[in-house]
Order: structure tokens, then sequence, then C-alpha cells
């Protein structure tokens, strides 16, 4: 495995697990998580699903932005549909579909292209490959 030069270091601190507080070292996040009604949960706050598909997606439009050259990203969009599930009693896993808007591109099939290349440099998209199933779709 390649090493990595540490350029920024983020830290979370949960107590109580999916029923629990989490909050960052810095302050900056501080709140209660809670089950979602799906799994059993009350559903009431945000949940650990949630909190990765918002950083999923934020990351992959900075990586998007890294990729596009010339095409102009204004009023595009990255969705991330984060999907919790299982393999059976007591085996849990997850998956994700990337859909990616991008208005201002040539084509749907120019925004294929520029949403495979953002899932090449996507930090997140390296952590999960090989890991969890990521489907990456433009979309109109």
């Amino acid at each position: 495995m390649e090493k990595l030069n540490i350029d920024y270091t983020a830290v979370a601190i949960n107590s109580g697990g999916r029923k629990g507080h989490v909050k960052t070292e810095d302050g900056k996040l501080d709140f209660e998580v809670s089950m979602p009604k799906e799994i059993g949960g009350d559903g009431e706050k945000t949940n650990p699903e949630q909190l990765f598909a918002a950083a999923y997606a934020s990351c992959f439009g900075g990586a998007l932005g890294a990729v596009a050259g010339k095409t102009s990203l204004r009023d595009s969009e990255v969705k991330a549909k984060v999907h919790l599930g299982n393999y059976g009693p007591g085996s849990f896993g997850l998956a994700v579909d990337i859909e990616v808007k991008i208005p201002h591109a040539e084509s749907l099939e120019h925004a294929q292209k520029l949403a495979e290349a953002a899932h090449e440099v996507c930090p997140y998209s390296k952590a999960t490959r090989g890991n969890i199933e990521v489907k990456v779709k433009a979309v109109e």
C-alpha cells in the first residue's frame, strides 16, 4: 500500500453508538444521533448513513471540480444515496449510488465520463473501492 502524506486529520468522538452523541474535536459538529425508523429507531435525528452520504457527496463534488477541465459545473449537483442493508442475520453492509447532474456538459455521455473520472480520484471512492458496491451515474 502506498504511504499517505497526511495534510489534515478530522477527529470525531461518539458516545452511545447509533442512539448517542457525536462531536468533532474542534467543536464544529456537536449533535445527537438516532437510528432510522426503517431499522427500529425513532428517526428523530440524523444517522451515520446520512452523515456518510453528505460527506461522500461533498467530497465527490470536489473531485468533479478537479476533473471538469473547461466544463462549467454551474448548477451541477452530486447526490449520494447510501443504502444500509444486510447479508443475513447479524451481517450488515453499505452500498452507494452516486448521481451526478452536470447541466453544462456537452452531453450526457460527457457528463458520465466526468463522473467516472471523479470516481477515480475522489478520496471516498478510493476508500470504498473493493469494499462496497458504488454505482456512479450521470443523470439529466
